[in-house]
């Protein structure tokens, strides 16, 4: 790493920063492969096999290795030079998209094969998600990381807006070229993590051990402000989550086609770009707490708007809504877990707020897909959002601590 890096830029001029802009560059490739990928999947194993609990099992196989590794990543990402990690991460991300792509050509991706090479993104995907999000504090210093986070935020979210979309269009002309697109952009993303020079030195590789492993779980429960807002974002996401059920939506119910579902699924992070450019303006001094509780209750409405809605720009409004009030909870939860968080055990305490994120979207969608198969895809997308602002109401009662703090860092 090195040990001279160029004067930080003022607050206002961060985006101008050329390592800011690297780590930003490195985030958009990874999102936007991952998405294109996402609708392809999801296109793919719909039409093998017409059935939601097929969608879900989509998401439970990208989870199940998410979930087994936790423990292991985040000393990956705290003992070894997080950059490299990344990189390795993106390669096989790059390979399994090939694996896709020869599959296709060959005739031989059935469903039990896209569910095995779902499971290879999720493991990759959690070693990749904590050693990117940790890069962030040796890249910015800590006065300017709260701003950064809002703007790394957006980073996710136009490739959340340009991927669906993308990954629609290009499987409107076949499912290869969404297949070799994201394998280029994947293996960009790998050389280019390379590229970012960092402020900070490796940690000390201390010894593992049994509390060790453990420590990230114990430090988030030895901060009720981090677990309240962890566990609020995940309940919220796991029953308030649609974006399992939008090839069904875009199917059965708002009749269109690739295009019209890679449409739906940019619509949440088209609002969400949207709010993390005016956080990243205007960011959140006071009261976060309650802003988040306010966020989940809108996500929770909106959800349940786009539930009743049969018309296709009255849910893409839905969907925009949705993604606005999601980001307010994304920037706080980060914001809090990078801010509160030692750096040299920055990497566990990510490992265990990915697992968070992995649960409440991976998991979230084998629980939509289950109910969608118990009662119908309507029924389940209106229960995850009453569901979802029940939650928000709950937990203003658990955690009373994150409702009344009054600023992001202590």
């Amino acid at each position: 790493m090195t040990s001279q890096p160029p004067p930080l830029p003022a607050q206002g001029r961060l985006i101008r920063f050329v390592a800011f802009q690297r780590f930003w560059s490195v985030r958009v490739l990874s999102s936007l492969s991952f998405q294109m990928l996402a609708v392809a999947i999801g296109w793919h194993i719909y039409a093998l096999t017409h059935s939601a609990f097929a969608l879900g099992l989509v998401g439970l196989a990208q989870f199940l290795p998410m979930f087994a590794l936790t423990l292991v990543v985040g000393h990956v990402a705290d003992r070894y030079d997080r950059r490299r990690v990344a990189a390795i991460c993106q390669g096989v991300e790059a390979m399994v998209a090939l694996a896709f792509l020869l599959g296709t050509l060959g005739g031989w991706l059935t469903a039990p094969a896209i569910y095995a090479l779902a499971a290879l993104v999720g493991a990759a995907r959690a070693f990749e998600s904590p050693s990117v999000a940790s890069l962030l504090p040796g890249v910015v210093g800590r006065a300017e990381l709260a701003h950064a986070t809002a703007w790394s935020t957006s980073a996710n979210q136009a490739a959340q807006i340009l991927g669906p979309a993308f990954g629609g269009l290009l499987y409107g002309v076949g499912a290869s070229a969404v297949y070799i697109a994201c394998m280029v952009a994947f293996l960009a993303a790998s050389m280019l993590v390379w590229s970012i020079p960092l402020q900070t030195k490796p940690a000390a590789r201390a010894p593992v051990t049994l509390k060790s492993v453990f420590s990230g779980i114990a430090f988030i429960r030895r901060q009720p402000v981090i677990l309240g807002a962890l566990s609020l974002d995940l309940f919220a996401v796991l029953f308030g989550g649609a974006t399992a059920l939008l090839p069904i939506f875009a199917r059965d119910v708002l009749q269109t086609g690739p295009l019209g579902l890679g449409l739906l699924r940019s619509a949440p992070a088209v609002g969400a770009l949207a709010g993390t450019v005016w956080l990243a303006h205007f960011p959140l001094r006071r009261r976060p707490g309650m802003a988040m509780f306010g966020g989940v209750i809108a996500f929770g409405a909106a959800t349940i708007v786009f539930g009743l809605s049969h018309h296709f720009l009255l849910s893409l409004a839905a969907l925009a809504t949705l993604g606005a009030a999601d980001v307010i909870s994304v920037v706080v939860r980060l914001s809090l877990v990078q801010l509160r968080t030692p750096d040299e055990m920055l990497g566990r305490v990510s490992a265990v707020n990915a697992l968070f994120i992995g649960t409440s979207n991976q998991l979230g969608e084998f629980e939509s897909g289950l109910t969608a198969g118990w009662w119908g895809a309507k029924p389940a997308v209106l229960v995850g959002g009453i569901a979802t602002i029940a939650v928000a109401l709950l937990w203003m009662r658990i955690f009373p601590e994150l409702a009344r703090t009054q600023s992001l860092e202590r």
